[in-house]
This record gives C-alpha cells, structure tokens and sequence, in this order.
C-alpha cells in the first residue's frame, strides 16, 4: 500500500516540476532582459550565466561559441572599453527569433573612436535561455548614431 501511495504522489507531482521548468517569459521578453542586463549594466558574466545557454552558438567572427568562450572575450572588451554606450532602439520577434537594433557610441578617445555605430542582434531562443546569437556591426557617423532623425 505504501509503495502504491509514494508511487501515486510521484506520478502526480511529475507534471508539476515539468510545469515549473516551463519559461513563462516570451523569446522577445528573455532577449528584452539579457541586452539590458548585458548592454546597459555592462554584467557581462551575470546576463550570460542567467539568460544564455551554456552549449549556445555565437555567430561572430572575432569570438569563439559556448557560453564561457563568450564571457572570457566580452569581458576583456567591456573592460578594455569603459567609456562605451548604448542605446537600444528597436526588439521584434517571430516565434523564436528575435531581431534587436541598438546604437552605441565611444564618449572618448581619438576621432575615428568617436564615431557610433548601428547594431543588429539576432537571437534564438529556447525557453528562457539564448541558443543562437548572430550580430552584425556598421559604423556610422556619430550625429546619426545619437539622433533619432531620419534622412
């Protein structure tokens, strides 16, 4: 009896702990969070460890994939880079793809530092965690990067 009573809680408490592992943040909520942590905090190691998959895929060039790789690089450059800012302007997503524009410029340094740049992220997302990240860099002047005026 004791064994059909223990057997019968399991069996009930299961769909409870696969509830609690549901995400209940939509891709574009969980993307909203880690650029705002990440970007605008500049917690580099903190929004990765809470928002992005440790087996996750990054699409740049001049990083290495997997979470830790990610961390290692972008630590260096944010703190190699302290006088860096930016802005996001725009998040949109389709089911699980999330695309974020944001601008950023340097606040020091020699003239071509200056200059801003334009940011185009897009994302993957799985449950509440980063799977894929693509970004995609264009310098522009730095009065286009700080306006919202449209040519």
């Amino acid at each position: 009896m004791r064994r059909i009573l223990l057997a019968a809680i399991a069996l009930l408490a299961a769909p409870g702990l696969a509830h609690a592992e549901t995400c209940k943040l939509t891709p574009k909520q969980v993307v909203t969070r880690f650029l705002h942590e990440f970007y605008i905090e500049k917690k580099v190691r903190s929004s990765f460890e809470k928002w992005v998959d440790p087996g996750y895929i990054q699409h740049n060039p001049f990083a290495q994939t997997g979470r830790e790789a990610a961390i290692n690089f972008l630590e260096k450059f944010v703190e190699g880079n302290p006088g860096q800012h930016t802005e996001i302007r725009r998040i949109i997503a389709d089911g699980s793809l999330v695309a974020a524009h944001s601008h950023g410029w340097q606040e020091s340094g020699t003239p071509e530092q200056k200059r801003g740049y334009a940011v185009v992220d897009m994302f993957r997302v799985k449950g509440c965690k980063v799977m894929e990240h693509w970004d995609v860099i264009q310098p522009v002047p730095e009065a286009a990067a700080n306006t919202n005026t449209m040519f």
